[in-house]
C-alpha cells in the first residue's frame, strides 16, 4: 500500500492535514476534483490560534509575509470591535490573507514534505472493511475514456470535501442541524468608487468592505429585501447594484465583478467525526454562517488535532483511545462554533426585520457596552480566536494546564539554539520540557520513547502565571498540554511522567518509524 491515508479535498483543511501527516512520516494522497488551485477566496482571515499553529510548524514567516495584520476583529458586526491585542499570544491579531493564498502556501509545504496532490479527480465512492478503505475516483478530463475511473486503497480516508461531503454520506454519518433561513451576498470587484460617500454609509449600515491583496475590493451584505433568496440562486451584477442602492443610496460605482456568490446560515454538525476508518474534518464535519470568519480556522485546527493522532495509529504506537479522542475533543468545538455563529447571525437578522428593528438596535447598543469591558472582550475574543479552546483533562486531580494550549514562553534550552517553546515543535512529536533542571531526563526519555518524544532541559525561562510552580510539562504535537507536574519530589514526578508518557505516547520501547528531519 503506497498511500496510507487518502484525503478527499484540497482546501485549507485537507492541505493542512496532508502537511501534518507527511511531517509525522505518513504517506498521504490528496484527491481534488478541481484541475487547478483555487482562485476565488471565500475566507480572508487567519485568527490568532491558526497563526500559532503555523508558528508551531515554522511556517508563520511565510504566512505573515503574504498577509496584513490588524489588531482585532468583530462580533456580529457590532460597533465595538474585539480587541485581540489583549490576548496572551505572540500573534494577538487577525491576519488578512486570502484563502487562495493560504491554500497555495499549504500546498507548497505539502510538496516539500513529499505529500502528493492528485488534481482533476472527482471522488464518486467510498467503502471500508476491517483492513482499509477503497475510494473510487474519476478523472474529470477523461470521465468516459479508458482509465478514466479507478479505485484507490489506503488504511484510512478523511473527508475534507465540504458541506455536501460525499465521504460523510458514504460513511453513513448523519448531519443534523438547521436549514438556511437567511442568505447574504458577497462580491469581489476590480472597480469601485472609493470616494463615493455611499461607501461610508454602506459600512455604517453593516456592509463589510475589505480590500483584497491584488487591488480588488470585497463587499458583503445582507439585503432585507432579498435575504430569504435561496443560496443556490445565482447573484447578478444588477441585483448587487440594486441592493447596494437600497441599503446606502448608491451602487458605489461597482463594476467588473470577479466573483459573485450567495451564502446561507444553515447550521449543521456531523453526528460523529469518525466511523471506523473514515474520518471528517472542516466543512465536511460542520457548516455555519461565516460570521466572525471562523470556518476556515476551525478546519485548520481540526487538521492539527487529527494529523498526529492518525499518524500515531498508522505508525503502531498509539495508545488505546487516542484516535477516538479526535471526535471527543473537536466535535464540541465545532458545536460551539455553530452555536456562536448562529447567535451572531440572529443579531444581524433582527436588525433587518422592521418589527424588531428598534429592540434589536437597543440590544446591539447594550452588547456594544458589554464589549467595552475587558472581561467580556476577553471571553468573546478567546472564543472567536480559538485561543480559549481547552480539551477535557484525562482524570480527577489533573493540573489546570492540561488540555489548554501551551504558552509560547521565552526560554533557554540546553543543547538547542531555540529561544521559545514554539521553536521546538516543528517535527510533529511530543515535547517534554524539564523546568526543574534534571539533566538525566532527556537521555532517559529518548531511550524509551525515541522518535515520539523530544525531551529538553530548560535552563532559564520567562515568567508566566499559568506555569508558576510547574516542574515538568508534556506538550502534545498540536501545542496543547497533555500533562504537567508541580511536584518537587523527583521519584514521584518520575512515576507521574512515566504514566503520562504511556497514556499519550504509547508503551515505552515500542518501535517507531520515526519522523522526517527538520526542513
Amino acid at each position: 500500500m503506497t498511500t496510507e491515508v487518502i484525503v478527499v479535498g484540497a482546501g485549507p483543511t485537507g492541505l493542512m492535514l496532508a502537511c501534518e501527516l507527511a511531517l509525522a512520516g505518513v504517506r498521504p494522497l490528496v484527491v481534488e476534483r478541481r484541475t487547478e488551485p483555487q482562485r476565488d477566496s471565500r475566507a480572508l482571515t487567519l485568527h490568532p490560534r491558526s497563526v500559532e499553529l503555523m508558528d508551531l510548524r515554522g511556517l508563520a514567516p511565510r504566512f505573515l509575509a503574504a498577509g496584513t495584520t490588524v489588531p482585532g476583529w468583530h462580533f456580529a458586526g457590532l460597533g465595538t470591535r474585539l480587541d485581540f491585542t489583549a490576548l496572551d499570544s505572540r500573534h494577538a491579531y487577525t491576519l488578512f490573507i486570502a484563502q487562495a493564498r493560504t491554500e497555495a502556501l499549504l500546498a507548497e509545504r505539502a510538496a516539500e514534505l513529499g505529500a502528493r496532490i492528485l488534481r482533476g479527480h472527482r471522488t464518486v465512492g467510498v467503502r471500508q472493511d476491517s483492513d482499509g478503505v477503497e475510494v473510487d475516483i474519476v478523472d474529470v478530463r477523461n470521465e468516459h475514456g479508458p482509465g478514466g475511473r479507478r479505485t484507490l486503497r489506503a488504511a484510512y480516508a478523511v473527508g475534507c470535501d465540504g458541506g455536501r461531503s460525499l465521504v460523510r454520506t458514504a460513511a453513513g454519518i448523519g448531519f443534523p442541524g438547521t436549514d438556511e433561513t437567511v442568505t447574504g451576498v458577497l462580491g469581489d470587484f476590480e472597480t469601485l468608487d472609493r470616494d463615493d460617500p455611499g461607501l461610508r454609509r454602506a459600512q455604517a449600515r453593516g456592509v463589510l468592505v475589505a480590500p483584497l491583496e491584488d487591488g480588488a475590493t470585497r463587499l458583503v451584505y445582507l439585503d432585507p429585501a432579498r435575504m430569504r433568496v435561496p443560496s443556490h440562486e445565482p447573484v447578478t451584477l444588477e441585483e448587487f447594484r440594486t441592493s447596494l442602492t437600497d441599503i446606502c443610496g448608491s451602487d458605489c460605482g461597482v463594476g467588473r465583478p470577479r466573483w459573485l456568490s450567495r451564502f446561507g446560515n444553515a447550521g449543521r454538525i456531523a453526528e460523529h467525526y469518525r466511523a471506523g476508518r473514515i474520518l471528517l474534518a472542516g466543512d465536511a464535519a460542520h457548516i455555519h454562517f461565516p460570521a466572525g470568519g471562523q470556518g476556515l480556522n476551525t478546519g485548520l485546527q481540526d487538521a492539527a488535532n487529527l494529523g498526529w493522532k492518525l499518524a500515531a495509529e498508522i505508525s503502531g504506537w498509539a495508545p488505546p483511545g487516542l484516535l477516538d479522542g479526535y471526535d471527543a475533543e473537536r466535535r464540541p468545538v465545532g458545536a460551539a462554533v455553530v452555536e456562536n455563529t448562529g447567535v451572531q447571525t440572529l443579531l444581524a437578522e433582527l436588525a433587518l426585520v422592521p418589527q424588531y428593528a428598534r429592540p434589536a438596535a437597543a440590544l446591539r447598543r447594550m452588547l456594544d457596552g458589554f464589549l467595552g469591558t475587558a472581561e467580556v472582550n476577553r471571553i468573546l475574543a478567546e472564543q472567536v480566536s480559538a485561543l480559549g479552546t481547552a480539551f477535557p483533562a484525562r482524570g480527577p486531580g489533573a493540573d489546570p494546564l492540561e488540555g489548554r494550549r501551551m504558552p509560547d514562553i521565552g526560554l533557554t534550552a540546553a543543547g538547542s539554539s531555540a529561544t521559545r517553546v514554539y521553536e521546538l515543535t516543528d517535527r510533529s512529536r511530543f515535547l517534554l520540557l524539564d523546568l526543574a533542571g534534571d539533566d538525566e531526563l532527556p537521555p532517559a526519555v529518548a531511550a524509551g520513547w525515541s522518535g515520539r518524544v523530544e525531551a529538553v532541559t530548560v535552563a532559564g525561562r520567562d515568567h508566566h502565571p499559568e506555569l508558576a510552580g510547574v516542574t515538568e510539562v508534556l506538550v502534545r504535537p498540536d501545542g496543547h498540554v497533555a500533562w504537567a507536574s508541580r511536584t518537587g519530589d523527583t521519584a514521584g514526578r518520575r512515576a507521574e511522567r512515566t504514566r503520562a508518557l504511556t497514556a499519550w505516547a504509547g508503551t515505552s520501547g515500542r518501535p517507531n518509524r520515526g519522523t522526517p528531519p527538520r526542513r
